[in-house]
């Protein structure tokens, strides 16, 4: 399949959504991110599904560009403020590829354990981000057969959506607090799977 335009796959180790307690910082390098049942890093499993994900889109002829491949941030270190400058890096290398469209990977936590399932943001002002993140969220909870689905969220405080420019989503794919799906997570049979939904979800958006 021959893509008429590049995709950019944007590695992300931004801020995660509010769950009603605290924003999580961008992670990599220092910052792990969120810390799940047993001890998962969010950071890890994000390096994981990003890669899958990227395999998959270059199969269908995409061009994937990463933020980053290793577990490092971009910011430097002696800097005061290394969540402010990752961001505006991050932010400065998508209008740089001018790409597409932009996926921002993340895993979810919230205080409640019993709570799963994955979820799609998009910015609110954005009638291409919603239609891509209602196209996502379809096929994560098809694929992924969750069976009491979440539906897609818009946001307007998340930096990486308002700031970015062009198509940009920020997926949450599966809650680290929720015991059952932490450890699917960690397993590159779920990995996959994710992966799998979210090229699924692209694809059905480019049409």
């Amino acid at each position: 399949m021959e893509m008429r335009m590049p995709a950019f796959l944007r590695f992300a180790f931004i801020p995660a959504p509010f769950d009603f307690r605290n924003r999580h910082p961008p992670h990599g390098g220092e910052d792990p991110g969120m810390v799940g049942v047993g001890g998962v890093k969010e950071k890890e499993i994000n390096l994981q599904v990003a890669g899958a994900l990227g395999s998959l889109l270059e199969q269908q002829g995409f061009l994937v560009e990463y933020t980053r491949r290793e577990d490092v941030g971009l910011y430097d270190a002696g800097t005061a403020n290394k969540k402010a400058q990752d961001m505006q890096r991050r932010c400065a290398l998508i209008e740089e590829k001018k790409p597409v469209l932009t996926v921002s990977i993340h895993q979810n936590s919230y205080s409640d354990p019993s709570v799963y399932g994955p979820q799609v943001f998009y910015f609110e002002h954005s009638a291409e981000g919603q239609a891509l993140a209602s196209c996502v969220q379809d096929q994560l909870n098809v694929q992924l057969e969750i069976a009491r689905p979440r539906v897609i969220k818009g946001n307007t405080n998340y930096y990486i959506l308002k700031r970015s420019a062009g198509t940009t989503i920020l997926v949450e794919c599966a809650f680290l607090s929720n015991p059952q799906e932490a450890e699917k997570i960690q397993t590159p049979e779920y990995q996959q799977a994710v992966a799998q939904a979210i090229c699924s979800g692209i694809l059905d958006y480019m049409g």
